[in-house]
């Protein structure tokens, strides 16, 4: 059963911190809302709950948007317990919040250990602390590690959340964020890449010529490493790219941004696959799951382009005995 979220998201409240790429508002595409309150989140629980079905056991109310442990105690409170209510009359799993990793003391997590939270997701970003500095996140790679330690030891599921194309960050040390995050032993992770927005210091840097984001083919490329090396270290990888929204697409101001990032990401990983199991130029038929016919076409049949230039003409056949993520390839004739 697919897991789904009941987003509640409380922008930039709690954080102590101005990072150099937050520009909250429009990520979150909440303009100006007020904060969410009780009332709030068993509206979006009543409406969820009569959409989802038997999938609202794999359903968490989940507080995103801010430094969730960071805001003030009372406020938090009220929506731990709003939630809890949720949860108990709707029959979700439980509650997911994310935070900063210096924002999840023992004081903290006791409290969540008394609602029923199931999730913690830290915002590690990277765990490069010359990027962390460079990005004016506050905190180093060091409490991120301590803060997983210590939401693992509560009994909670940990998720980690990652950046590429940081200020200051390269393609390598993402992938050494990835394997520094994998061996904290999260459950899930989520990995976004930067975006440029107006009033944030990378605008300033952008538009001083000192920050150069990354294009959206790079992006591509390293996020098809990353959910490799993530998935194949048994970590769930549960979100790439920021959530789409015309608040997001208006602001931009660059950045490797597309509504469906995801699925560019999988037909790249796809593809690079697929090139490892043909042979020499020619025609292939490539049997696949039914399910992954759009992955292995490619947005727009990019793949299939791609594979004309490479001197391969290749037919994808739908085969449902095929499992997902598999191929075959048959060699039809030499070019």
């Amino acid at each position: 059963m697919k897991h789904a979220n009941i987003a509640i998201f409380v922008p930039h409240l709690g954080c102590p911190q101005q990072c150099s790429f937050c520009e909250q508002r429009a990520i979150t595409g909440r303009v100006q809302a007020p904060p969410p309150r009780a009332a709030d989140v068993e509206e979006a629980a009543r409406a969820a709950s009569a959409s989802l079905g038997e999938r609202r056991r794999e359903t968490e109310i989940a507080f995103f948007g801010g430094s969730f442990t960071a805001i003030q105690q009372e406020y938090m409170l009220e929506l731990l317990e709003a939630g809890a209510q949720a949860v108990a009359r709707y029959g979700f799993r439980g509650i997911r919040c994310s935070t900063r990793p210096d924002a999840v003391g023992r004081e903290v997590l006791d409290i969540l250990k008394a609602y029923p939270v199931t999730a913690v997701e830290l915002g590690a970003q990277s765990m490069d602390d010359g990027v962390l500095a460079a990005n004016r996140r506050g905190h180093t790679a060091r409490d991120t590690m301590e803060a997983a330690e210590r939401v693992h030891k509560a009994g909670m599921e940990l998720g980690l959340q990652m950046m590429t194309g940081l200020y200051q960050d390269t393609p390598e040390k993402a992938l050494k964020t990835a394997e520094a995050l994998i061996g904290l032993e999260p459950k899930t992770v989520r990995v976004y890449p930067t975006l440029v927005l107006p009033g944030t210091e990378l605008a300033r840097l952008y538009g001083a010529g000192l920050y150069r984001p990354q294009s959206l083919e790079e992006a591509v490329e390293l996020c098809a490493k990353l959910l490799e090396r993530f998935e194949g270290a048994g970590v769930r990888v549960i979100r790439m790219g920021l959530h789409p929204g015309p608040e997001l697409e208006r602001k931009r101001l660059a950045g490797p941004y597309h509504p469906a990032f995801r699925q560019l990401v999988e037909s790249w990983r796809f593809l690079r696959r697929l090139c490892q199991e043909l042979g020499g130029r020619g025609e292939y038929r490539v049997l696949v799951n039914p399910r992954d016919v759009s992955t292995a076409l490619g947005q727009g049949k990019e793949n299939v382009k791609r594979l004309e230039e490479l001197g391969y003409a290749v037919t994808f056949v739908q085969d449902g005995a095929v499992e997902r993520g598999s191929i075959k390839c048959f060699f039809d004739f030499p070019s």
